[in-house]
């Protein structure tokens, strides 16, 4: 009986020595000497990796002390990935506060509305704190497993915060998952009746509302207009369609010929809407592609502040773009006016 009630009492005078100790340790300067030390957690990043690093950097001197006081804490598997600028005369309580509250440097990357995938694929690849693991965007598409056989317009634009070390496929999932949570989102407050049937030709549809303004309220109209032609079988003619067709070839202008050039984005030649979408669209699109404008408006021409003239008759867009285009010049109406 005394045996055991010895061991308790060691136990216990252990335990208050540990108390002691730990509470001590935490107040404790890592180092008398003031050094800074930049430490770098990539995503992923075990505790035990993250113990090595700094014992590796100088910041901490007793792996076990800094190891088990931060388990005993509860706040080993909180810390957050990120670029920190650490001095080494913090506390062990400081230096756990800093990891676990995230408090280094966080890096962003913005995704502008109506941008292509094109022009975001090679951001990413210009982006040296985003760790580069795909190829190509095919192999991109298979890693992320998207249904799609084609990257455009799967890929949410926004202002984006992330931790240095960032791969490629991760970085890009997040916009993915981002677009396909507003496009369910938006889905279900679809209005009925729409020629839309697809979450895919919505977002289709979208890119092209993007591209044709930048003006908040004509977005309803405008896709007023595509829904009330696709609903009568008419082609769109949308001029950023024919752009994305041409590629490179496309200097800044559109020629009749360009009009006339037969590619699969070419709404001028081509009824319906384009095989894939042809920009990364942003919520107000996409809204506007499920709730067009109560309006049967079938043309549109840009007016020169930016905004658009619409119209329900050919004859009435014919002026529109004599006034607007040509700058009153009734000979110089084309067969081919546009939009």
């Amino acid at each position: 009986m005394q045996t055991h009630h010895g061991i308790i009492a060691i136990v216990l005078l252990a335990l208050v020595v540990l108390t002691a100790y730990f509470k001590d340790y935490a107040q404790r300067p890592l180092s008398v000497d003031s050094e800074q030390v930049k430490l770098v957690i990539v995503p992923g990043t075990s505790f035990r990796e993250i113990t090595r690093q700094l014992h590796e950097a100088g910041i901490i001197s007793n792996r076990w002390s800094w190891d088990t006081f931060a388990r005993i804490s509860g706040a080993a598997h909180e810390i957050k990935a990120g670029e920190y600028l650490l001095v080494t005369t913090l506390s062990p309580q400081q230096l756990l506060h800093k990891l676990v509250a995230g408090e280094g440097t966080q890096f962003a990357m913005t995704v502008i509305e109506g941008s292509t995938f094109g022009q975001l694929w090679e951001a990413v690849q210009e982006n040296d704190k985003i760790t580069k693991t795909v190829s190509s965007p095919q192999e991109l598409l298979t890693r992320l497993e998207l249904k799609s056989s084609h990257p455009e317009g799967w890929f949410f634009p926004d202002t984006y915060r992330f931790s240095p070390g960032v791969t490629d496929v991760q970085f890009f999932r997040h916009l993915a998952q981002h677009m396909q949570s507003v496009l369910d989102e938006e889905w279900a407050r679809k209005k009925p009746g729409l020629p839309i049937h697809t979450r895919e030709e919505a977002l289709i549809l979208a890119s092209i509302i993007e591209k044709e303004t930048t003006v908040e309220y004509e977005r309803a109209m405008i896709s007023a207009v595509f829904t009330t032609r696709l609903k009568r079988g008419m082609r769109l003619q949308a001029d950023p369609t024919v752009i994305y067709g041409m590629g490179e070839a496309y200097d800044g202008n559109i020629r009749r010929k360009d009009l006339k050039m037969d590619t699969p984005y070419n709404t001028y030649i081509h009824k319906g809407l384009p095989p894939t979408p042809i920009a990364l669209p942003g919520r107000a699109s996409i809204a506007a592609a499920l709730n067009p404008a109560d309006s049967e408006m079938m043309f549109f021409v840009a007016k020169r502040d930016g905004t658009h003239h619409f119209s329900s008759t050919y004859s009435e867009h014919r002026k529109a773009v004599i006034r607007y285009q040509l700058k009153g010049c009734k000979n110089c109406y084309g067969k081919d006016p546009g939009n």
